[in-house]
């Protein structure tokens, strides 16, 4: 049999290689992005103890503060999907970064309770323009491994949450809370470098994926359970993220840097298992490992609430890589399920759910507080992902 020789032609394969770059470059930045603007995300919860004092809030004014910036950085997400959709402008993700940083980090300069609600508003809405156009973009290129791709963008965002109240709490013990501004430069920083580096909106890809209700009505039974369970485990993720430094400082009398700590380590932890998720969703699928995690959880948070020590520190943090190790495969299995509504269903899964469950039970977690105790109402929150293991066994095989 005569063997034939194909041919390449040189001018393709150099167009391959620049396009496979510009991806990586692409991922690299949007990755990059997503660590820093979810530092701001995860502020609020080592400068509340800083803040009760001198704006004389109690544990439910605390919880509305936190209510507020899931309001803006996440249930409106699906809206600054779409303004970033209509406008084609780099804008909304460029200047994210900057804006989220400055406000986030000048909340000590709030003059009252009521300009500090507006200054975290505006905050969050600089972290949700960021994250639907993000999600949607940051694997476009990459056509192999595009979990694990997709893994690596959503985990950097849990390490930027895992990293925000450690860097706070260093910025703050430094320079006192009215310093806190200095940690916004960062953010400003990379606001430059996205407006230098950032690739322009594909206008003709644009034009071609509008919003489009009709695939979203054809898997509308599987992705409302999808969207059911990231919400459960939103409940639990966000209330630990926005109470546990002030759980640990005033119910067990830690320190805030040591509480700080204990904060990082379970969401440093929750960095680590969304990589090993995607990594074994590839392998196993994605609705094993959402059981596994849902029922997986319990036991270690159960065993925090009820410890205390070297035992309670090691438990939230296992506790933590088993519950957040589904956080990339939910986003995958959306996109596969609705694979021209990339965006929405990225909005729905990461910014809308978590943003729901926080702006519901972030106040109900801070009323049971001031009702009953925050350790009463930690114990109330570590039952819902048995729920959701219920739940998880209704996804379709």
């Amino acid at each position: 049999m005569a063997s034939r020789t194909i041919l390449v032609d040189p001018a393709q394969k150099a167009d391959f290689g620049a396009a496979a770059r510009a991806a990586i470059v692409s991922l690299a930045l949007f990755t990059l992005t997503h660590f820093v603007i979810d530092v701001y995300s995860g502020a609020l919860g080592a400068l509340q103890p800083l803040l009760m004092r001198p704006f004389h809030m109690n544990f439910t004014q605390a919880g509305i503060l936190a209510g507020v910036l899931s309001l803006s950085s996440s249930v409106l997400q699906p809206a600054w999907g779409y303004l970033a959709d209509r406008f084609h402008s780099r804008l909304f993700t460029a200047l994210a970064p900057a804006v989220a940083g400055i406000f986030i980090s000048s909340l000590g300069w709030a003059p009252n309770y009521a300009m500090l609600v507006a200054m975290v508003f505006l905050g969050g809405a600089g972290i949700a323009s960021f994250h639907p156009h993000a999600a949607s973009n940051a694997t476009s290129g990459i056509t192999s491994h595009r979990g694990r791709a997709m893994a690596i963008f959503i985990s950097a965002g849990t390490a930027g949450l895992a990293f925000g109240p450690t860097y706070f709490s260093a910025v703050s013990g430094r320079m006192g809370l009215l310093g806190t501004y200095w940690a916004a430069v960062p953010g400003v920083l990379l606001s430059l470098l996205l407006l230098l580096f950032l690739r322009p909106p594909d206008h003709e890809r644009h034009a071609r994926t509008r919003f489009d209700w009709e695939p979203l009505r054809a898997v509308r039974k599987p992705m409302t359970i999808l969207f059911l369970l990231v919400f459960i485990r939103s409940i639990v993720q966000i209330n630990f993220t926005q109470f546990l430094p002030l759980y640990l400082n005033t119910q067990r009398g830690y320190s805030l840097a040591s509480a700080s700590l204990n904060l990082t380590l379970y969401l440093g932890t929750g960095a680590i298992g969304g990589l090993v998720g995607g990594h074994l969703a590839d392998r196993f699928g994605g609705r094993r490992i959402i059981i596994a995690s849902m029922i997986g959880s319990v036991p270690f948070i159960a065993l925090f609430l009820f410890t205390s020590g070297w035992i309670s520190s090691a438990a939230l943090a296992i506790g933590g890589l088993i519950l957040l190790c589904t956080n990339p495969v939910n986003v995958v299995i959306a996109q596969e399920l609705a694979p021209s509504q990339t965006g929405t269903v990225s909005a729905l899964m990461m910014g809308f759910a978590w943003g729901t469950a926080g702006l519901v039970f972030i106040p109900l977690t801070g009323w049971i507080s001031d009702l009953f105790s925050m350790q009463t109402a930690f114990v109330a929150l570590a039952g819902f992902p048995l729920v959701g293991f219920v739940l998880a066994l209704k996804l379709p095989k």
